[in-house]
């Protein structure tokens, strides 16, 4: 097989969990093909970068081999070849670090616990230098 769809080949080769989640990701321009934008029913072929979006990182991966069927996760590096660049893991694990700051949509307002965490967090701490006070009257 020297051609697949790209919806098909993003399934069969586990970056996404449904055939119908990679074909909505194509639709929503989150899968490129050497930099353009591909529809679900665009062909693959051996060589090509992929690059996937999933914010806050774009995993880039090279086919090594197209397949429509799925595969075992230890057949893996025959199939694909991760080219991620370091700095998106490094976004990755910065938005691990600090996951508290952006909240998912549609979780509703933070808790009093969360809002004194992300003010704890956000606001600098107000650190006194000086040891005395400058109280210019004389004790008496």
């Amino acid at each position: 097989m020297s051609e697949a769809r790209i919806d098909k080949w993003l399934w069969a080769a586990r970056i996404f969990k449904t055939r119908t989640i990679a074909a909505e990701a194509c639709k929503k321009g989150r899968i490129s093909i050497n930099g353009a934008q591909v529809k679900p029913s665009r062909m693959v072929k051996e060589g090509e970068v992929i690059q996937v979006r999933k914010p806050p990182v774009t995993y880039s991966f090279k086919v090594l081999q197209t397949i429509e069927k799925r595969v075992g996760a230890k057949l893996l590096p025959e199939v694909m070849e991760n080219v991620t660049t370091p700095d998106q893991y490094e976004l990755l694990e910065m938005n691990r670090i600090s996951g508290f700051v952006d909240r998912a949509r549609g979780t509703g307002r933070p808790t009093k616990k969360d809002r004194r965490s992300l003010e704890k967090f956000t606001e600098p701490e107000d650190t006194d230098e000086w040891d005395f006070d400058f109280d210019n009257r004389e004790d008496e």
